[in-house]
């Protein structure tokens, strides 16, 4: 589950690993917030609340907000546990967030931290959809089996006929399927790579073994 928020309303996404379980996911929502919109499109459930649940005084949300912690969404829930992606300024800010969070009925855990550089930009979440809009379930699956089986390797692992024979489709439809894909993808990404572009002083380094 993702949910997006703007302090006032809520946007929640629910993956559903089969379409049976819209059902009762959606009358389980419904028992514990109030819905106001809602679509499906075969795979999620798109739900706008009436309120923003994140403003409830014991929400980690708001305890990161009031110890100068900003919060990046969208905030991921799964098997019983909250993601968030966060931008701390200083240390001691994260402390007396932990010293705060430590009285909650929860666990808190920090899986992964790394260093903030100059550009808060290069943190902020690439949108998903705006990358892959444009790709088709076919070019979709060309461009995953063709990493799968190690095409995007270096050296390279296999060749564009290979995989073909592999899928035992056409290897003039597997190459443009996959073609397709990888102009699409690229021509997404050139608007933030420019961002990134101007100030190439915050891309991160390499590995000295890259």
């Amino acid at each position: 589950m993702f949910v997006w928020c703007n302090s006032a309303r809520e946007v929640v996404e629910i993956v559903l690993a089969e379409r049976s379980e819209y059902k009762k996911i959606r009358k389980e929502i419904t028992a514990i917030v109030d819905i106001v919109d809602q679509s499906f499109d075969g795979r999620s459930i798109y739900l706008i609340t009436r309120k923003c649940n994140c403003t409830f005084a014991n929400s980690i949300a708001v305890r990161l907000e009031a110890h100068n912690i900003l919060c990046l969404l969208p905030v991921a829930y799964e098997a019983g546990w909250e993601l968030y992606h966060a931008i701390v300024w200083r240390h001691r800010d994260l402390k007396r967030f932990m010293n705060s969070a430590a009285r909650m009925p929860a666990e808190i855990v920090i899986t992964r931290k790394s260093a903030l550089s100059n550009s808060v930009r290069a943190l902020l979440p690439v949108p998903v959809g705006g990358l892959f809009a444009d790709l088709t379930k076919k070019q979709i699956d060309a461009l995953l089996a063709s990493h799968r089986m190690g095409y995007f390797k270096f050296p390279r692992k296999m060749n564009v006929k290979s995989i073909a024979e592999a899928r035992k489709v056409a290897r003039t439809t597997f190459q443009e399927h996959l073609t397709k894909a990888e102009n699409k993808l690229v021509a997404s990404l050139v608007p933030y790579l420019r961002l990134l572009q101007v100030n190439p002083e915050h891309l991160p380094q390499p590995m000295q073994n890259a």
